[in-house]
């Protein structure tokens, strides 16, 4: 009686390790790196109160004035850099960091043609007069951010 007690309460104790595997696979650590994404996060939500195109600030630009090239940056970098980011801070999920990796990527060129787009635009009508300092610097936070992100995501081993 005594040893079908033991196998039984082996069989428990391996059952509870494999599933402490199978949590852990799914999971990154994220150690100083996690620090890092979260001050680079912060900073694009400062960004959305800085100018962006003319006197419009991030969170304007968001909502559809100044264009839409700034504006499709400004929906990546908050959808990315700053809700997808919050979230994959929290759940410490691996696909959430590949997903924050390579939208990271994605939005940092939409960064670039923004910066782009305001300081060549001069037709009748269009913003520019060159980007505002809350696009620079959030264009430059995104692009640490998807490197932190994509260190992260090559992290598991």
């Amino acid at each position: 009686m005594t040893e079908s007690r033991g196998n039984g309460e082996l069989a428990e104790l391996a059952a509870e390790i494999d599933e402490a595997g199978t949590r852990a696979s799914r999971t990154v650590e994220l150690g100083r790196r996690g620090f890092t994404i979260a001050v680079f996060t912060f900073v694009l939500l400062i960004c959305l109160i800085l100018p962006w195109v003319g006197a419009h600030a991030g969170w304007q630009v968001l909502a559809g004035e100044g264009g839409g090239i700034p504006q499709l940056f400004a929906a990546t970098s908050t959808g990315v850099g700053i809700l997808a980011s919050a979230l994959a801070l929290v759940t410490r999920r691996w696909w959430l960091a590949w997903v924050c990796a390579a939208g990271g990527w994605f939005a940092s060129v939409d960064g670039l043609l923004a910066i782009w787009s305001q300081q060549s635009s001069h037709a009748p009508g269009s913003a520019g007069g060159g980007p505002g300092i809350g696009m620079i610097i959030a264009w430059i936070a995104m692009i640490c951010l998807a490197a932190s992100w994509m260190r992260t995501a090559f992290s598991r081993s």
